[in-house]
């Protein structure tokens, strides 16, 4: 039997009463904070590896950046501390870069136990798979688009 309207309407109310409040002006500034110290860390990477590699180019320095933020979020997702900073830093944590590697790491981890290939090869890409399988689509639909205009 489905519920009547009035009997969804009380189960709401109940849930809007029981339900914690969200503090959105702290959320928000938590959220930039954290997100703009992971991009200064990223930049900080950029003007030193700038610094030590003064032979390299800009597409071979931003690579280096990206390799090392993605092993320094993969090194700390592993210890547990990436996940204390996205519980006080909320969305500001899912930086394009290290939210994707985090993405990737976590699930590996959690089913570390199930061996190395039905563990972590096949649970690797169970959060980050979705989002590259849209990437690549739009990219095509945008490219096909763009092809004809």
């Amino acid at each position: 039997m489905k519920p009547d309207k009035e009997e969804t309407k009380v189960y709401l109310e109940k849930v809007r009463e029981n339900m914690p409040k969200t503090r959105h002006i702290s959320t928000m500034i938590r959220a930039f904070i954290t997100g703009g110290i992971i991009c200064c860390i990223g930049q900080g990477i950029t003007d030193l590896l700038k610094f030590l590699l003064k032979n390299a180019d800009e597409t071979e320095i931003g690579g280096l950046t990206t390799i090392i933020m993605i092993a320094l979020t993969g090194i700390l997702t592993g210890f547990g501390i990436y996940d204390r900073i996205g519980n006080f830093g909320g969305a500001g944590s899912i930086v394009p870069i290290t939210g994707f590697a985090n993405s990737v790491v976590s699930p590996a981890i959690e089913h570390r136990r199930e061996g190395i290939v039905l563990g972590l090869c096949a649970n690797m890409f169970s959060i980050a798979g979705p989002v590259i399988v849209f990437g690549i689509s739009a990219s095509v639909i945008v490219g096909v688009i763009y092809l004809f205009i």
